[in-house]
């Protein structure tokens, strides 16, 4: 086959290179939580569930029919990757589009929201130019547990039922951002970032997107959705001074990563990546929400997904001492808590960006209100403030008084 660039099949397939192995990662993409597990759920919320997934699949069904009457054909959503000299983490959507069509472009959330999954399609995926080859190890997908059947090597990737493929790569990578292409059949390549982080990095950030950072007014569900859906990506205002805070994190710590948390969904991922390009945050990992039900766990709730992703990177990166920094607009005071609990010695400083009574109020009041979430209660020093120059203030120092760890 021919693709729009010229190139072929063949002259893709035939660059010599050795394969780098990779495995599905067990995230939340495919494991439920012992909170979410549908069968420990009363009969009425199982049966409430099982509904709500089994008219998805019949959306998805139909959906899947209209576009391919419409000659639309499988296209990938490629997201940000990160990980180790020894390790990478990919993340990838496969979803329905048409032959122009192009993943990236800054567009209002709600035509993201209406993207259509394409499951079980096969994609190719290089890293600098050399070829995953995935291994399925028996018939589980996991690192240490293999079945009984073969091990089976594949030069392709299969994304699951709503088109995610969530990938470990073992490798050896320089520490740096690498480039990540993904090919499936009939569409040209299409790349994003790797950042692999040198194990020497000894302080990483884990912050929250909505109201953090970007002005979403989540703590009113209707300014939220129009937030998210409808504005114009251009017209989104960033919280003040908070690009300036996290510069100059990244100015005393200049190996610290910066993962990125949002309860919005992956649909509206390059928007989001947009905005924090745009707006001069230190660039890094978007780790979002799935929005499609699964059969197993259904929908994660926004506490739970922040809360898994950050025990996922605490896991991925042992020996790194890590920032959190959020908004008491939602539950991350006492999400925060909860992390600096469970990893006593791991969270180096808590910062909480506090909400106006404006941003709180479902008609833009601005008396007679106060924040929604009181501060974490933890033996982690804790820096507050409206403004990312408030937190500077007092944050900046003591993180000063950090930089011999």
């Amino acid at each position: 086959m021919s693709m729009p660039d010229g190139t072929t099949d063949s002259q893709i397939d035939d660059m010599p290179t050795v394969p780098i192995p990779a495995r599905h990662a067990v995230t939340t993409f495919d494991a439920a939580s012992s909170r979410e597990r549908i069968e420990l759920k009363p009969p009425l919320v199982r049966a409430a569930r099982r509904g709500i997934t089994g008219a998805f699949g019949l959306w998805a069904h139909a959906a899947t029919a209209v576009a391919k009457k419409l000659d639309w054909f499988p296209r990938v959503n490629p997201y940000v990757g990160y990980g180790t000299e020894e390790y990478s983490r990919l993340i990838c959507r496969t979803v329905y589009a048409p032959e122009r069509s192009e993943y990236g472009r800054a567009t209002r959330g709600i035509r993201g929201m209406l993207t259509i999954p394409a499951s079980h399609v096969q994609v190719r995926i290089r890293i600098d130019e050399t070829p995953l080859e995935t291994v399925q190890v028996g018939d589980r997908e996991t690192y240490d547990r293999p079945g009984n059947s073969p091990d089976i090597d594949s030069e392709y990737a299969i994304s699951d039922r709503s088109g995610y493929l969530d990938l470990l790569a073992d490798h050896h990578l320089e520490p740096g951002i690498h480039k990540v292409s993904y090919r499936v059949n009939g569409r040209k390549p299409v790349t994003s970032h790797l950042y692999t982080i040198p194990s020497s990095a000894k302080v990483g950030v884990i912050s929250d997107v909505d109201d953090t950072v970007m002005i979403t007014q989540a703590p009113v569900p209707w300014k939220a959705a129009w937030n998210l859906l409808f504005l114009n990506p251009f017209k989104r205002s960033s919280v003040p001074g908070m690009s300036v805070l996290f510069n100059k994190i990244a100015d005393l710590f200049p190996d610290a990563p910066f993962f990125y948390l949002s309860t919005s969904p992956w649909n509206v991922e390059g928007s989001i990546r947009h905005f924090i390009a745009n707006h001069g945050f230190p660039e890094g990992p978007l780790l979002l929400r799935d929005l499609d039900p699964r059969p197993k766990s259904f929908v994660p709730s926004g506490p739970q997904h922040k809360l898994e992703f950050a025990e996922q990177l605490m896991s991925d990166f042992p020996d790194m001492k890590f920032i959190l920094v959020g908004d008491d607009g939602q539950r991350d005071p006492t999400t925060y808590a909860t992390i600096a609990r469970r990893y006593p010695g791991r969270v180096l400083a808590i910062a909480i960006r506090q909400l106006t009574p404006r941003e709180n109020s479902p008609f833009g009041m601005s008396t007679g209100l106060t924040a929604t979430q009181p501060m974490p209660v933890t033996d982690v020093p804790v820096f507050v403030g409206t403004t990312g120059v408030n937190l500077m203030k007092t944050m900046l120092p003591y993180l000063a008084t950090q930089l011999d760890l």
